[in-house]
């Protein structure tokens, strides 16, 4: 609905766009990390990966952020459009037809006709749309969030290869920090949702863990 966006913005992003953000840098930094060979791989390799990690994550994060823009001013454009329809729509089951498309699933279609009216009454209530929507000042902070985000996500993947000179234990400390990571992501993301935690974590890190290793088997 139109102030749907708004109000889940509120926070400029919700914890599972904070999540997948975080998962989907550690990923593209696990693939790069894990295509290191620990039998000749010499210090100047490890710079190169990780120069390459960072790189890889700062082309992402921006191109993430973009995405983020265009989604939300595609979303907006979408729920201005359903206003002009509604207003438009001089039938009432026409009009309830409209709102149902838009609700998620089985909620439109078998979403009650007192609701639909209720929402239809609620939508009509808004002033038509007299201009484009624009971009505001939080689309641009939560598009520099994404970007942090994905960036910031590298770095606990690649710190242990500054401080640890034996490559081996190097990439295991990597690994453990990358799927502990992954857990405490599934562990917000079941909090948030209102399922076991525990559950979640172990989720998240067997699934992300599974997912680096096919990344790094196709080539990153």
């Amino acid at each position: 609905m139109p102030n749907h966006r708004a109000e889940r913005r509120a926070s400029v992003l919700d914890p599972v766009e904070r999540v997948s953000e975080v998962v989907f840098g550690l990923l593209m930094a696990l693939a790069i990390t894990g295509s290191l060979s620990v039998a000749s791989a010499g210090r100047e390799e490890v710079r190169t990966m990780m120069f390459a990690a960072l790189g890889c994550n700062v082309a992402w994060g921006l191109v993430d952020g973009i995405m983020y823009l265009v989604q939300t001013l595609t979303e907006r454009t979408r729920a201005l459009s359903l206003v002009a329809r509604v207003h438009a729509t001089p039938g009432i089951e026409a009009a309830h037809a409209l709102i149902a498309d838009e609700l998620p699933g089985e909620f439109g279609s078998d979403s009650d006709p007192a609701v639909l009216e209720a929402l239809r009454q609620r939508l009509l209530a808004l002033p038509e749309p007299s201009a484009m929507p624009r971009l505001r000042r939080e689309d641009y902070a939560g598009a520099f969030g994404v970007f942090l985000l994905v960036v910031l996500s590298t770095f606990p993947v690649v710190i242990p290869f500054v401080f640890i000179d034996t490559l081996a234990l190097a990439l295991r400390v990597s690994h453990f920090v990358s799927v502990s990571m992954l857990f405490a992501g599934g562990w917000m993301l079941a909090q948030h949702s209102g399922g076991s935690r525990w559950m979640g974590g172990l989720a998240l890190a067997a699934v992300g863990t599974a997912l680096a290793v096919a990344i790094a088997a196709l080539g990153g």
